[in-house]
């Protein structure tokens, strides 16, 4: 029965076209087309009655469970002989936001975000895009298909995971270094701390020698302080800008 819902959404389907990307992207016609239309809704083009049921949050809450774990198997899998530090640091840097942002661009998730939101898209709701679509995958495959999805699909095509071995994103910890190393001081400063999209949101700055030099939002402080200190370190010519930012 399911070859058949399949069949039909291939070739018969109003959304037929919306089949055929999709299929290109993972590999397969879905058989419930709802619940990947809704992976690309963003909430902004929700109506206050039917909120929840209306845009991907739901899916993005699921695929990120998800994705957490099947990226930690991948990981306890691939590196039997590593700590739990380690393999909690290298977790980070596959799922963190900025790094499901660049994913997802790679993946072309803008083309499907602007067809179903007439709204400028942020690099943060690729990331998101890209959260949803795995809670939707997991939703029609369960976890052995989403598990291939996620590593050949994602891992395999676009991570480096070489790479990211050596890669150091503690930015903090790279500007509090620098600091002491030319007897500079550092400090961090709460701007504000307001509400967006329901959530908290914290503002900081990143002083040095008691000077302003760079500022951050995001939904968690400790988050927006790594941003403020990359920004701070773009700023001081410490490293170079590898990639545009939105700055989530």
């Amino acid at each position: 029965m399911r070859f058949i819902f399949r069949l039909y959404n291939r070739y018969f389907s109003p959304d037929r076209d919306f089949a055929g990307k999709i299929r290109t992207l993972i590999g397969f016609t879905p058989v419930n087309m709802g619940i990947f239309k809704l992976a690309f809704s963003h909430k902004s083009t929700a109506s206050d009655k039917a909120y929840a049921a209306q845009n991907n949050e739901r899916l993005e809450y699921l695929g990120d469970a998800v994705l957490g774990t099947i990226v930690a198997e991948y990981l306890f899998q691939k590196y039997p002989n590593s700590n739990e530090g380690f393999l909690t640091k290298m977790r980070s840097k596959i799922v963190k936001r900025k790094a499901l942002n660049k994913i997802g661009d790679k993946m072309g998730l803008d083309v499907l975000l602007q067809e179903y939101n007439q709204m400028r898209l942020s690099r943060s709701m690729l990331g998101n895009a890209v959260e949803a679509l795995v809670g939707a995958i997991y939703l029609e495959k369960g976890y052995e298909g989403t598990r291939q999805f996620v590593v050949q699909k994602m891992l395999r095509s676009y991570i480096n995971i070489h790479e990211l071995e050596s890669y150091d994103d503690n930015f903090k910890s790279q500007l509090l270094e620098w600091c002491q190393k030319n007897n500079q001081t550092i400090s961090y400063k709460l701007l504000a701390r307001y509400k967006l999209e329901k959530r908290d949101r914290f503002k900081v700055a990143v002083l040095v020698n008691g000077e302003r030099v760079a500022t951050a939002d995001d939904f968690n402080k400790k988050a927006a302080e790594q941003t403020a200190s990359e920004k701070a370190m773009l700023q001081l010519g410490i490293i170079a800008e590898e990639y545009d930012d939105d700055g989530d």
